[in-house]
């Protein structure tokens, strides 16, 4: 990370007078430019020289974050422009328009370098919010549009780049937003971004952000759907199928057990009001829940050292106490799953101690 103003250093160190003398002089030449930089924001110079310095800068050094904030000021001063008596709301509007488009293309080359660097995606953000407020909708619209297009391809060169996935959730949400609507119903989203998850997590089963994605569209999707008591049934089997198929493929992968832990509390009666198919019998529930523990069960054949399916099995057995009343395996079992995780996550050991005495309480 960059500190105090200064850019990230490569780690390498000079090893000759010559090297050294090369490196001292682009210290001189950074310090030089943030002295710039920061005397025409003293001065209140907001001008289009002012907005390139920051762009030189910026480019040595993104996570100056202090400088993205003088670009703000200084973009907030050129979109007001010399004044409404020397330019038209034509010309006013075209600026406008040319400002956030130029602004926009000179971040792509830093994404691209810097794809995690949380200032780039700040600002840019900023920029669509500006586009917003001082565009018609329809013009607006189309700066959104081609961000979720820039989200696709900035996750296709890093699919769990978890920025760009939050990224791209902010994007689809302005885009169905009434301010962004140039039609009425206002477009919904959930169905295409439902299948953008699906896509992703076919090419990649390791994708938390895919999966919390997926997680957090479903109930959308269903009420979008206005799907029935059958139609949800069926989703959540669909659900369940996806997720064993994947555990199968790669039980070691923690981002499959969560998610996996996500449709297990659709069986949670605290959780009911809000699961898939709220209107799940006791009975219902409790043979989900045997079915699940014997799926699990048996992946530990093979892989016993994974310390993912003792802590499901664990909490399946929690759960299908509170509905039967019975263990689905014999509570000394259940104690060995947790000597397991002792030995196998022994930087827990506290917890799996808790959970072997709360035991008796289940």
């Amino acid at each position: 990370m960059a500190s105090h103003g200064m850019p990230k250093g490569s780690g390498v160190q000079p090893t000759t007078d010559q090297d050294r003398r090369k490196e001292l002089q682009k210290i001189k030449d950074y310090k030089a430019l943030v002295d710039s930089v920061n005397s025409q924001i003293q001065e209140h110079q907001y001008t289009a020289e002012t907005l390139e310095l920051t762009s030189k800068l910026l480019r040595l050094n993104p996570e100056y974050y202090t400088i993205w904030n003088h670009r703000r000021h200084t973009m907030q001063h050129l979109f007001k422009g010399p004044g409404s008596s020397e330019r038209s709301k034509e010309q006013d509007h075209d600026a406008i328009v040319n400002l956030i488009s130029d602004d926009l293309a000179f971040l792509l080359p830093l994404l691209r370098k810097f794809p995690k660097c949380y200032w780039i995606w700040n600002y840019r953000l900023w920029l669509l919010k500006v586009s917003t407020r001082l565009l018609p909708a329809a013009e607006a619209r189309k700066f959104w549009q081609q961000e979720l297009v820039l989200a696709g391809k900035m996750l296709s060169l890093d699919s769990r780049n978890f920025h760009g996935w939050g990224y791209r959730r902010t994007v689809v949400q302005a885009l169905e937003s009434t301010e962004l609507s140039t039609q009425e119903p206002i477009s919904r989203m959930a169905e295409q971004e439902f299948e953008y998850t699906t896509q992703m997590i076919n090419s990649n089963l390791s994708n938390f952000s895919a999966w919390h994605t997926r997680s957090k569209l479903i109930p959308r999707l269903l009420d979008e759907r206005g799907a029935d008591n059958e139609a949800r049934r069926r989703f959540l089997d669909e659900e369940l199928e996806l997720i064993q198929r994947a555990l199968w493929a790669g039980s070691e992968d923690q981002s499959l057990w969560f998610y996996h832990q996500y449709l297990m509390s659709n069986f949670d009666p605290k959780c009911a009001r809000n699961s898939m198919v709220p209107d799940l019998t006791t009975d219902e529930r409790s043979k989900y829940i045997a079915q699940e523990f014997d799926r699990v069960h048996e992946m530990l054949d093979g892989a016993e050292d994974c310390k993912w399916i003792y802590q499901s099995l664990i909490h399946l057995s929690k759960l299908h106490k509170s509905f039967t009343a019975e263990w689905p395996a014999k509570a000394d079992l259940v104690r060995q799953w947790i000597d397991e995780l002792l030995r196998l996550d022994p930087l827990r050991a506290g917890r799996w101690n808790d959970l072997n005495s709360d035991l008796e309480n289940w």
